[in-house]
């Protein structure tokens, strides 16, 4: 009798570890399909994602011609001796190695001052800054009041008590403020044949873009 109850437990032992065995490869089976099903998930996604930067560099790629041609046409346009190239593009006035632009607006199209800084922007440019008394000469010279033009912004407002330029330096002469109390919110405005003047920011005015001219 216990030699029969010993077998049973055998036979009950051994029906657990094969059922276990069986289990621990069916677990071991659907793990390595669950890995294997996100191994193939995550190729697919590095195969769409290369998909995709491979189109985006494509694009930059056009994108980078396209912006040398247009630099190209911009500075060195064809005319029938070929193409010549200038240091600044059409309608852009060249001195001291700088490029500027004197947007002579109509007042319906006239802007703030950040407005007209948003344009420069657009311009690859910003408002003038005007680093000695030769350039502000040329500034003004070329600031004429027509178009009921008041005056053209130039990057020049008063920030926290200080005249500052928009590249973040001070005003260093005052004289060419005439010592005016920089007023928060009030901007600058150069104009041919009389002072700079200061005003609301948000006044509406014509505006100067400055840049760097191209070496050529």
């Amino acid at each position: 009798r216990r030699y029969q109850q010993l077998c049973f437990c055998f036979g009950t032992l051994c029906l657990i570890l094969v059922l276990s065995v069986i289990g621990v490869c069916v677990y071991c089976k659907y793990t390595k399909l669950e890995e294997n099903h996100n191994l193939t998930s995550l190729n697919e996604k590095l195969m769409e994602d290369r998909k995709n930067l491979t189109e985006i560099i494509e694009t930059w790629n056009e994108l980078n011609v396209s912006r040398a041609q247009w630099s190209i046409d911009q500075y060195c346009p064809t005319s029938n001796d070929g193409r010549r190239c200038t240091p600044c593009q059409s309608g852009w006035n060249f001195h001291m190695f700088r490029c500027y632009l004197h947007n002579n607006a109509n007042p319906s199209d006239q802007k703030t001052w950040e407005e007209a800084q948003e344009y420069c922007k657009t311009k690859n440019s910003n408002l003038t800054v005007v680093s000695n008394q030769a350039e502000k000469k040329f500034v003004d010279d070329n600031s004429w009041a027509e178009n009921e033009i008041n005056g053209y912004w130039i990057g020049l407002r008063a920030v926290k008590g200080k005249w500052k330029w928009i590249n973040g330096s001070d005003l260093t002469d005052l004289n060419w403020i005439h010592h005016q109390n920089a007023v928060e919110g009030h901007c600058v405005t150069s104009r041919a044949g009389r002072d700079w003047n200061t005003m609301n920011c948000n006044d509406k005015n014509a505006w100067i873009c400055e840049k760097k001219a191209l070496s050529v």
